[in-house]
Formats: C-alpha cells, structure tokens, sequence
C-alpha cells in the first residue's frame, strides 16, 4: 500500500499543482502561485509553513516505510484501512480538480492582498466555502491510512491545522475586506469545510477583525 500511497501522491503534485498551474497560466499569463506570506512567527507564516512541511511528510512517509525506516501503526495496520484510504485519496485527487475547476481564473493557491479575483460562490462552492481544502483533508486522511506510519498520521494532522489556520486568520479576514456584505452573507448561510458546519455567527472573523495576529506583508 505504501507505493501505491506514493503513487497517487505523485498524481495529486502533478494534477492538483503543476497541470493546474500550467492551466492557469494559459487561461490568465500567471500560475495562480502567491505563496504564504506574513512576518516569521506569526500566525499566517505558521500556516505556510506548516502547510508546505505536511505535504513534504505525506510524501516522504510512504518512501520511508517503503525502505523500512516506519512501520505502520499497529492497529490501522489492516487491509481494509488500506482499502479504504486508497478510495478516499481518489476522491480527494478528483474532488481538488473538480473544486479547482469549478473556480475558473479565480483559483490562487495563497493571498495576494493588493490583488481582487471573482467571488466564486456557486457550483460547489455552494456547499462549502472552501472545497478545495475540504478535498485536500480527503486526499490526505486517505494517504494516511495506505501507509499509516508515525509520520504520515503526524503530516495529516499538521496539515489539517494549518488549513484551517490559513482559512480563518488569512483567507477568511481577506475575503471579508474584498468582497465586504456579499462575503458575510454567504458565510452565514454556506458551511467552511463540511455543509452547514462552520457557517458565520458572531465570533470576531466575521466582522473582519483578527485579534492579536499582524497583518500579512508580502
């Protein structure tokens, strides 16, 4: 299981990253790529870095089981996990390129604060707010469990928090500001990773407002 872990992995770079960037450049003359930014040790660079370091440990996990450095965690350590896990990396894979289609010349991986893209709030994105992560936690958790050593379960872990401290300290506040009443409506109407899970209340990141974290600089 763990090469075929490293193998959809490999499709997932390739499909979900390199073609959809080289697609966008096409369509639009730029990738899409505007990295994490923030100042080192704040909250937004955190969610960049640990972001890039999860998808660096969900690749490396499988290659080091392959040569016996892990060994898989004793109780996923059974077929049907494996079997499992491989359904929820295909849907992931195929879930990401659907969600990033779906978004058109808007999609970016990363925040450019000067830059204004489309509001894309229909298609999926009337189900959740953030689909492609919500597919990107499909792919992973399925990964994780083709190979389900120490690293690989560490790596989906650091992955799933960063996602969600980039959504709401990074994409969420900056959406808010851009796109102002027609973002707040439909946060409070339409889910942030599961359908009508995390819709907006009265928590701060509605109003725009991110206590205690600086501004992100490019």
């Amino acid at each position: 299981m763990a090469s075929a872990a490293l193998a959809l992995y490999a499709v997932f770079i390739v499909t979900g990253l390199g073609w959809r960037s080289y697609l966008q450049w096409r369509r639009t003359g730029s990738t899409g790529m505007r990295g994490f930014h923030g100042t080192p040790g704040s909250t937004e660079w955190l969610a960049g870095v640990g972001f890039a370091i999860a998808v660096v440990a969900g690749a490396v996990a499988p290659i080091l089981q392959l040569v016996g450095a892990l060994t898989p965690v004793g109780a996923l350590d059974h077929p049907l996990f494996g079997v499992a896990g491989t359904i929820l990396a295909v849907l992931g894979i195929a879930a990401t390129l659907w969600a990033q289609e779906s978004m058109g010349d808007s999609w970016r991986i990363g925040v450019d604060t000067g830059e204004v893209t489309q509001l894309v709030d229909n298609g999926v994105f009337g189900w959740v707010r953030n689909p492609i992560f919500t597919a990107m936690l499909v792919f992973g958790a399925g990964v994780a469990l083709m190979n389900p050593n120490v690293l690989a379960l560490l790596g989906f872990a650091l992955l799933a928090v960063s996602i969600e401290l980039q959504v709401r300290v990074v994409e969420e506040p900056y959406l808010l500001r851009t796109h102002g009443a027609r973002y707040r409506e439909y946060g409070r109407r339409v889910g942030r990773f599961i359908p009508g899970v995390g819709r907006f209340g009265t928590d701060s990141v509605e109003d725009g407002r991110r206590p205690d974290v600086r501004s992100p600089r490019r």
